[in-house]
């Protein structure tokens, strides 16, 4: 795990903690960031310090632990006293959120996870799993390192197969979390997926706007409606 804690914080108002999807780049979530930092101090991890310098520089196959411990803590840096702060992950960054819930649910006041790619809990999971990588990876791979390396490149050769993988335990505080899946995904393997997490883990399942890139295709009504989620889920757990 890495010293460094790569973040931004932005915006005031209770702590938001927001984990990206892909290789935890931060790119297009600007006006996201923008509409929920009015609201939350929002802190953006980036775990591999892309969106920081690190980008073309080696980088190991990831593990799911590593991430949710970098974003533990970044909560332990960022949020008063050891204070629950709320978490929202996307993608690959909703599998680390899941993993954060359950290693340290004291840290969280809520969680959404949206569209987290944990397709082994479908049962035919495997078959599912192979197919989604065989789609990533069939449409090309950018380079990992150098000097044109992608963060779409870091996903697929160190993050998509090692992330597919992760399968949740039981939520150890299933009222702080909701599954979140998008409108326009509906059919889809990861909407079946986040279906079938929240039935297997007994949280609440929230449809959001857009597809499973509704954080940048519709910024300022996913916002709002994570928003709304994360505070009535708050509520609702107290």
């Amino acid at each position: 795990m890495a010293d460094t804690l790569y973040h931004d914080i932005a915006g005031r108002g209770p702590v938001l903690l927001l984990l990206p999807g892909g290789a935890g780049h931060p790119m297009g979530l600007g006006p996201l960031i923008e509409r929920l930092a009015t609201r939350f101090t929002v802190v953006t991890y980036d775990p591999l310090g892309l969106a920081h310098g690190r980008l073309g520089r080696p980088v190991a196959e990831q593990r799911v632990e590593d991430w949710s411990e970098g974003a533990r803590r970044v909560l332990d840096a960022v949020a008063p006293a050891g204070e629950p702060a709320y978490v929202f992950g996307t993608s690959s960054g909703g599998i680390a959120a899941l993993d954060l819930l359950a290693r340290h649910p004291e840290r969280t006041a809520h969680v959404v996870a949206h569209e987290p790619p944990c397709v082994t809990v479908l049962p035919d999971g495997a078959a599912r799993r192979a197919e989604l990588i065989e789609q990533m990876e069939g449409s090309g791979r950018p380079p990992a390192e150098g000097g044109s390396a992608t963060p779409m490149g870091v996903f697929l050769a160190r993050i998509l197969r090692p992330f597919t993988a992760y399968t949740p335990t039981a939520a150890p505080a299933p009222n702080r979390l909701t599954l979140a899946a998008g409108a326009d995904s509906r059919g889809q393997v990861l909407y079946a997926t986040a279906e079938s997490l929240a039935t297997r883990m007994g949280c609440a399942l929230a449809e959001f706007p857009g597809g499973h890139l509704g954080t940048l295709e519709r910024p300022v009504e996913f916002a709002d409606l994570l928003t709304e989620t994360l505070r009535s889920g708050a509520r609702t757990s107290a």
